[in-house]
């Protein structure tokens, strides 16, 4: 049985949106970094071979904030979240190629690997969560 204060604070909307802010978090800064420094969003791009970078960088933008403000508004956060955890895996392949490293770099890359698997379970959940507080 859960305790009454905690029952109270885990039905509270305010917790909730404090907790989709916080899952999106990652993105939306990293998008608003790069709308607001364009120019080193391109550079990062083109440090990765993602050409057209100006182009790389505006579509990131627009997944970054876009996704998370509809998980945080929870309006299509089915869509936001799908959007976020495809663009987090396939960042795995570009920026985070464990595989073809050695030594103490390939573990630290590994380990942000783990943590987009992590992220990616979590936007899973605001998607199912999103869905059944729509519903309501």
């Amino acid at each position: 049985m859960t305790p009454a204060p905690i029952r109270s604070l885990l039905e509270s909307r305010a917790l909730l949106l404090l907790g989709r802010i916080a899952l999106t978090f990652m993105f939306w800064l990293s998008g608003l970094t790069k709308l607001i420094n364009f120019q080193d969003g391109v550079a990062e791009m083109s440090h990765f071979g993602l050409e057209p970078a100006w182009l790389f960088n505006a579509l990131t933008i627009i997944v970054q904030l876009g996704g998370s403000l509809l998980i945080i508004f929870n309006r299509a956060a089915w869509l936001g979240a799908g959007a976020l955890a495809v663009f987090t895996v396939m960042t795995i392949p570009i920026a985070h190629a464990f595989w073809n490293m050695e030594g103490e770099q390939a573990f630290l890359e590994m380990m942000f690997v783990f943590e987009h698997i992590t992220v990616i379970g979590a936007l899973i959940l605001a998607s199912i969560l999103g869905h059944r507080t729509a519903s309501r």
